[in-house]
């Protein structure tokens, strides 16, 4: 997979200026499987963040939700990816980049192009790519209560 994405961190300096910290193409991270590959670009532990630390928010092990958090990341998926139908306790920003894909729920399906804009809120789902290009889309997972339907909570799946 050729996935090069450039991410540029600024920050400041002892005397308050305003400076690039990081700047730099991203090494694979964030875990992949078949017809995936993905890229933390940054995450926070709390809300409102902490933007006073010098730590590389990217290098923290992270799966889909920070508690109390968000997670950026850009994920590129190969035509005829792997199915993974899951939930997470998020709200989903996706930014579809480049390509096309379907997301695929209980009895919905909804196709996304480049520069189109999912908000998930807690659904189950699954990427399908029927496509013969890779889809290339940017999410920001953001931690959230957890859904109830029926005055059930709905389980973390996947």
């Amino acid at each position: 997979m050729a996935l090069s994405v450039r991410r540029v961190i600024t920050g400041h300096d002892s005397n308050g200026n305003a400076v690039v910290d990081i700047d730099e193409v991203v090494t694979s991270r964030g875990g992949s499987r078949p017809g995936i590959s993905s890229k933390v670009l940054w995450t926070t532990d709390r809300s409102p963040a902490d933007n006073n630390s010098d730590e590389d928010m990217s290098q923290r092990p992270v799966n889909a939700a920070v508690p109390s958090g968000s997670t950026l990341r850009v994920i590129e998926y190969l035509p005829e990816v792997s199915p993974r139908n899951h939930r997470t306790r998020t709200v989903d920003y996706a930014i579809v980049i480049s390509g096309e894909i379907d997301m695929q729920m209980d009895d919905a399906k909804v196709h996304l192009k480049a520069g189109d804009v999912l908000v998930q809120r807690g659904t189950i789902h699954n990427w399908e790519n029927r496509g013969a290009e890779p889809c290339v889309i940017a999410f920001v997972l953001m931690d959230a209560e957890p859904v109830t339907a029926g005055g059930n909570e709905l389980e973390i799946v996947g």
